[in-house]
């Protein structure tokens, strides 16, 4: 997997992040700096926690899943991907309920990065080394987490299910290109 396709994985992952970091922003009154930091650094850390725990898990069943890895990286990937998109079709109010204390950012910080895990296991299964991808995805979340939380106080909630589409669309390719080098499809 070459860096290209690290960077966008990255980027798909952080689309839930800096969703729900511009819920984030729409909350604030005027622009808080610390909080925008710390809603980043969570954000980040998290998604990049979480695929180092998922590449662990799938390192210990490497010898079982060798020769469907490139099934279980499309599907893992396609199944994100669509759920990505699902959840930005819904029109939930409640989505950017209030979410200021830290107890809520941690919540959220982890159930963005939900998705990463799968894609730490993905990375077990095509025998990456997962240091580059952990710091790519974990520096990508949080500029965009940080990035999202200006958005959601100046722009309000139009960017933020766009941001959820383009994040799914971009596993979804990634899971079909993996899928079709593997076949030979190309």
């Amino acid at each position: 997997m070459g860096i290209v396709q690290i960077i966008l994985i990255a980027v798909g992952l952080a689309m839930d992040a800096c969703a729900a970091a511009i819920c984030n922003g729409l909350k604030m009154k005027k622009m808080d700096y610390k909080r925008a930091v710390l809603t980043a650094f969570l954000f980040g850390s998290f998604q990049a926690i979480m695929p180092l725990i998922g590449w662990l898990i799938g390192r210990q069943f490497e010898a079982y899943i060798t020769r469907v890895d490139h099934w279980i990286a499309f599907t893992l990937l396609g199944a994100i991907g669509v759920n990505m998109i699902n959840e930005a079709r819904k029109k939930d109010e409640d989505d950017c309920k209030d979410s200021h204390g830290i107890k809520e950012l941690i919540v959220m910080a982890f159930a963005t990065s939900i998705d990463a895990l799968a894609v730490g296991i993905t990375f077990a299964c095509l025998r990456i080394d997962i240091w580059v991808p952990i710091l790519f995805i974990g520096i990508i979340t949080f500029a965009m987490s940080y990035a999202g939380v200006f958005v959601g106080n100046r722009f309000g909630e139009r960017y933020k299910t766009n941001a959820e589409y383009a994040g799914g669309i971009i596993l979804i390719f990634i899971g079909v290109k993996i899928l079709a080098e593997h076949m030979h499809w190309i």
